[in-house]
């Protein structure tokens, strides 16, 4: 369990990003992205290579992966969708995760509700998609 600094104002839970710097109000989807961003820490990925609620354009409809990686050379790597604990990881949230990927053409995903993660490889030239069992330990960034 990540040791997230939490504070109530005015009856609300706020949570401060690690991130974005700033107070967030703690909502169940919330929880389980700053969890996420503890855990992507604390298996070595540099903070300052990763982004939370990135806006980004699909079919001309705005939109927002909730967490992604960059490598060194400043070129996305890894997208993570984050759904709140009773969300049930489905085909829509990979089809979702995926209209991501068509605008940022990753190399890994993952889903996540915080109890259950979902990751996955793409070749990036033949398009096959390999489902992983853990943390994608040979992500180059």
């Amino acid at each position: 369990m990540a040791p997230l600094q939490l504070k109530r104002m005015n009856g609300t839970v706020y949570v401060d990003c690690l991130i974005r710097q700033k107070k967030l109000v703690l909502t169940p989807e919330e929880w389980v992205r700053q969890h996420v961003l503890h855990y992507l820490i604390e298996k070595g990925v540099p903070k300052g290579l990763i982004a939370s609620e990135v806006s980004l354009k699909y079919n001309e409809r705005l939109k927002r992966a909730d967490i992604v990686i960059y490598g060194r050379d400043q070129k996305p790597k890894f997208i993570v969708e984050c759904k709140a604990a009773d969300v049930q990881l489905s085909e829509a949230v990979f089809r979702q995760i995926a209209s991501y990927n068509h605008t940022l053409q990753v190399e890994y995903l993952m889903m996540t509700n915080g109890m259950e993660h979902i990751y996955a490889h793409i070749d990036l030239e033949s398009g096959k998609l390999e489902y992983l069992k853990n943390f994608p330990e040979e992500l180059k960034l």
